[in-house]
């Protein structure tokens, strides 16, 4: 039997046409309320007959490193990706990563499309193409970028013509239908052995689980996997985080700015707060999330620091480098002196001055705390044996539809 070896881990080549969707900010209640309201019968029909649990992703529950896991099957100590930003300490600058220059491990993707196979990767934004697509021969294009996709750079070109349908909008629902619609095709056109599927998470920031809104993004979903289902296709699907509502009761923004905060402790300039939800696309959430890095200078007293922030209200937990290194599986070298989480209604911001909000239309709703780690992790194969008590991670996805689908 053909395989390869990836982080430590084995995977068995494709024999079936073989499908991995990372659905962007699935709490499992989004896709539980839609079933109850009929609005996913093939899920339904999955759900009942092939296997499903609710698993963990990773902390800190944010889009780069838990795309990053599912394609590498290990966590971001093995990958190196702990957040879409970070601080990078040798230069005294702080940058997205997006860069592929991040990257410690290989992907399953690349290995799969070294090893012969035909690889095939859609993304809603471009900021995850670099990465997902890094050292992979094989078809690799953003819904964000489709018109300017190229033979050269994306292994594909005309993809507007192929899908048949417009480049959408960033901050749309359209922009995960055209990831969907996007597989579809190429499962048509050119029957790649494996695809990997990621949407964006707009409508989940948007609207709360068994909304109108939605149920009708799950819905559209339910159909495109029906029509990759009808193709005989062996499909996994997960997420890279759940979704909370981030609000007070007077459904304003409830948020510490841990910044001002640690300015009227320390001193303006001492600290460096890092928010790794930060990424270009931020109008749906602010910048807002349920996890931040603090970055102390020298002299400061970590343990008196870290018992402080832990006093403040909404602040879940304050763990030191190495022990929250430990705890969420992080490259220590690339988080703070200390790790900040804050609890399920609340987010962790900066300085207030460096935060615009004007683009909430909708109370907040984000996610990157140890409260949004509880994902779907569904195949629509049965898995003879199934261990539902074991801790399956969004990770396993790859190891689902290659090693257990019947």
């Amino acid at each position: 039997m053909r395989e390869v070896e990836v982080n430590g881990r084995r995977y068995r080549l494709p024999t079936q046409p073989s499908v991995v969707v990372c659905v962007d900010g699935c709490e499992p209640d989004y896709i539980a309320q839609a079933v109850a309201a009929g609005d996913m019968p093939w899920m339904k029909s999955v759900l009942a007959s092939g296997s499903s649990v609710v698993a963990d992703c990773v902390v800190p529950t944010f889009t780069n490193p838990n795309n990053l896991s599912i394609v590498t099957g290990a966590p971001p100590s093995v990958h190196g990706i702990c957040g879409n930003y970070l601080y990078d300490v040798a230069n005294n600058v702080e940058v997205m990563m997006n860069d592929p220059k991040w990257l410690r491990a290989p992907s399953v993707l690349a290995a799969l499309a070294d090893a012969g196979c035909q690889v095939a990767v859609v993304t809603a934004k471009d900021k995850l193409r670099k990465l997902l697509g890094h050292q992979m021969r094989g078809i690799c294009f953003s819904s964000e970028k489709a018109d300017q996709a190229t033979l050269a750079e994306n292994g594909i070109e005309r993809v507007v013509e192929l899908v048949g349908r417009p480049v959408p909008d960033v901050y749309s629902a359209d922009l995960s239908e055209f990831v969907f619609a996007a597989g579809v095709r190429l499962m048509q056109t050119r029957r790649p052995d494996i695809m990997y599927l990621s949407t964006t998470d707009y409508v989940q920031h948007k609207h709360a689980p068994g909304t109108d809104g939605a149920n009708a993004f799950y819905r559209m979903m339910d159909r495109y996997l029906a029509e990759l289902d009808a193709l005989g296709c062996a499909i996994a699907v997960t997420a890279d985080h759940g979704m909370n509502a981030k609000t007070r009761m007077d459904a304003s923004p409830d948020v510490i700015y841990l910044q001002d905060v640690l300015d009227g402790w320390l001193g303006v300039g001492r600290t460096r707060v890092i928010l790794p939800i930060t990424d270009p696309y931020v109008v749906h959430h602010g910048a807002l999330g349920s996890f931040a890095t603090v970055h102390l200078p020298a002299d400061a007293d970590v343990a008196a620091v870290a018992a402080q922030v832990a006093a403040l209200r909404g602040v879940e937990a304050v763990y030191p480098r190495a022990e929250a290194a430990a705890r969420f599986e992080l490259p220590a070298d690339r988080i703070g002196d200390l790790v900040v989480v804050s609890e399920r209604s609340a987010v962790i911001g900066s300085a207030a001055k460096r935060h615009d909000l004007s683009g909430l239309d909708a109370p907040l709703r984000s996610h990157g705390g140890v409260s949004e780690q509880r994902v779907p992790l569904i195949l629509n194969r049965r898995i003879a044996g199934l261990d539902t008590g074991h801790r399956w991670r969004n990770f396993d996805a790859f190891d689902w539809v290659l090693n257990r689908a019947a």
